[in-house]
């Protein structure tokens, strides 16, 4: 992979990258204002942006915490999975989904995707269901909701704990209802390149005050009650460490800009479906080419556009599609390797029982191209423009 040379169709001036934030005056002057307060830690800021995002997701309880992969794995705590237990989840995701699980103790079994929408297939996940499964981790993945009604159908009846992997899908709704209070807990990602940016943070949600509360202890050292009163008029200097626990908190800088990206969230989707559009209506029909789509239960959040290239249409297949953006100045992504592929996977001596189809042909044919809301609809252009003359080069 990465050999193919690529071909120039356009002339860029500069590179277009994958991905750039948006960020403004509100949102320079916002963590400003804080680093002028001395909060440069966990205080006020943190607790409004929760609320805020509580708010706007209209669940009771969302917690923010350093990263969603500190999410993952203190959520997975706070739902008791340890040693012992097996946790079912798609290879077709980040690796901190799977770290999550490893970190726990527990045992991480793989299952396949549902290729319409990319998360995890009901019936495979059903048919991984073992004595000692404690739970599984649906992942919505570039957006699009996984079919988690019927994941949670089959679920709790057996008293499997659901926690959603939305890093990808903040905003995304099923059937009217924003991810974040469908499940036992759901965390999100606020990372550079996701939806809304606090630079890096997450967030972890749910409906179970006793989940909530877990979850900040954990995320905070295993400390009874908030430190960060310690250092307040109001507070005290005595505490308790009631369980061995993280340094996975947010800051208040990072929620601070958060805040700010938070009230610009809808603005941002509307964008993003506006450029899923426009990709959608340009390269439909193309040879060798398959789009993504947005089923009519769901609205995707939009935060990648993942197309399909057929390798035994298309000379190269995804690789020679990428090479062709790369020698355009445009750049493009993979999302993602499958788990079950990487060296750290088999070494840790990790099975699973199917071969794992539809995310192996998912990974040979995909390629993520540039989305972003402050792209420009020259930029949009260029990427459709090198795409359309890529398969038209290319075809067999």
């Amino acid at each position: 992979m990465g050999d193919i040379q690529g071909t120039e169709f356009i002339r860029r001036d500069s590179f277009l990258p994958f991905f750039r934030p948006d960020l403004g005056e509100a949102e320079l002057s916002a963590v400003t204002e804080v680093l002028r307060s001395g909060w440069l830690t966990y205080g006020p800021k943190v607790r409004e942006f929760g609320e805020a995002c509580g708010r706007y997701l209209d669940v009771p309880h969302a917690v923010p915490v350093s990263s969603a992969s500190s999410g993952l794995l203190v959520a997975l705590k706070a739902l008791g999975v340890g040693p012992g237990d097996e946790v079912i989840l798609p290879s077709l995701t980040f690796v901190a989904t799977l770290g999550a699980v490893v970190h726990c103790g527990a045992r991480p079994v793989l299952a396949d995707i549902d290729p319409a929408n990319l998360g995890l297939d009901p019936d495979a996940f059903a048919a991984a269901i073992t004595p000692r499964t404690k739970a599984v981790i649906p992942v919505h993945l570039a957006g699009h909701p996984c079919r988690i009604e019927e994941i949670l159908a089959i679920a709790k009846p057996r008293g499997i704990r659901v926690l959603e992997d939305a890093a990808h899908a903040f905003g995304a709704e099923v059937r009217g209802k924003r991810l974040g209070g469908l499940s036992d807990a759901t965390v999100f990602s606020f990372y550079a390149t996701k939806c809304i940016t606090s630079g890096d943070g997450g967030l972890v949600t749910t409906n179970d005050p006793e989940v909530a509360r877990r979850v900040q202890v954990i995320s905070f050292h295993g400390m009874d009650g908030n430190a960060w009163q310690r250092y307040t008029d109001k507070g005290r200097w005595y505490y308790e460490i009631v369980e061995f626990g993280y340094k996975m908190h947010l800051g208040d800088p990072a929620a601070a800009l958060g805040l700010v990206q938070l009230g610009r969230s809808d603005e941002f989707m509307k964008r993003r479906t506006e450029i899923a559009h426009r990709f959608g209506a340009a390269l439909a029909g193309l040879p060798g080419l398959t789009l993504p789509t947005a089923a009519d239960w769901c609205t995707h959040a939009w935060h990648l556009y993942a197309v399909r290239v057929n390798r035994e249409m298309i000379e190269g297949g995804r690789d020679g599609v990428i090479a062709d953006l790369t020698a355009n100045k445009i750049g493009s992504s993979v999302h993602f390797i499958p788990l079950h592929y990487h060296p750290v996977f088999r070494e840790a001596g990790r099975e699973f029982a199917p071969r794992l189809g539809q995310t192996e042909r998912y990974f040979d044919e995909a390629v993520s191209l540039p989305l972003f809301p402050s792209m420009t609809d020259q930029e949009i252009d260029d990427v459709v423009t090198v795409v359309r003359e890529s398969l038209r080069l290319r075809c067999r």
